[in-house]
């Protein structure tokens, strides 16, 4: 999914990229209390260590880390509570053989406001990179700055 220019960005899970390779991306909603969505608005969101799970016909955000909200009092939210994902039933079972049988984690990649103002993640179907996975990752990233530079300086040349 590419960054649509009327959805606000609430927070990305940038470390993703770097232990999985994303095989799908899926876009959900998020079941959320009203402090919730205020802090949301402040940004205050972790995604880092998050994962979601689906089990018994439900999907769980789990381990997102939503800070309180700064002019909350004692009804404020907790924290790291799981929260639940608004999915198609299908979608679900679809998600739920992925998981199981190919050996999957879903991920979620990023937290944003779309258009209408609700809140949205997009989760992604990762399969977990092994150590010189991310060493090869990093060497391509490398040789391909490499190349840019020297045809950056190719192309100064009179």
């Amino acid at each position: 999914m590419s960054q649509d220019p009327t959805t606000k960005l609430i927070g990305s899970n940038r470390k993703a990229f770097h232990d999985y390779a994303i095989e799908e991306k899926i876009e959900a909603g998020l079941i959320l209390q009203g402090t919730e969505v205020k802090s949301l608005r402040e940004g205050r969101v972790n995604l880092r260590e998050a994962y979601a799970t689906v089990a018994e016909g439900k999907a769980v955000l789990h381990n997102c880390h939503i800070g309180e909200y700064s002019h909350g009092n004692i009804m404020n939210h907790e924290p790291l509570r799981p929260r639940g994902l608004l999915l198609h039933k299908k979608e679900i079972r679809t998600l739920t053989g992925q998981v199981q049988q190919k050996g999957l984690t879903l991920v979620p990649l990023r937290m944003y406001f779309n258009q209408r103002g609700v809140v949205k993640v997009e989760l992604g179907l990762a399969r977990g990179k092994k150590h010189y996975d991310r060493r090869e990752t990093v060497k391509k990233r490398e040789a391909g700055r490499e190349m840019e530079r020297a045809m950056k300086r190719e192309s100064r040349k009179p």
